[in-house]
């Protein structure tokens, strides 16, 4: 198993595994952490590895990454047309 697959699966959240599992999800930042119910600033701390996803965070990186097949397949509206 490599680290990702292992960060991936709650044993470690580094950097690179908060980083790449937000990239996979095709999210900004700023909609990576509206997700997580976590600041913009507190992803960038992350990735950056000034801090590492604890507690309640680190499980919901883990269940986001073991259902990210549902968040990238599911189908995204379009926007809505306004009309003049």
């Amino acid at each position: 198993m490599s680290s990702n697959d292992e960060a991936r699966r709650g044993r470690a959240w580094g950097a690179e595994a908060v980083a790449g599992l937000r990239y996979d999800l095709g999210l900004s930042q700023d909609e990576f952490s509206s997700m997580l119910g976590v600041r913009q600033q507190t992803v960038s701390e992350w990735e950056t590895g000034l801090h590492a996803p604890r507690g309640a965070s680190r499980r919901m990186l883990s269940i986001v990454a073991e259902e990210r097949a549902a968040y990238v397949t599911a189908p995204r509206q379009a926007p809505r047309k306004r009309r003049p």
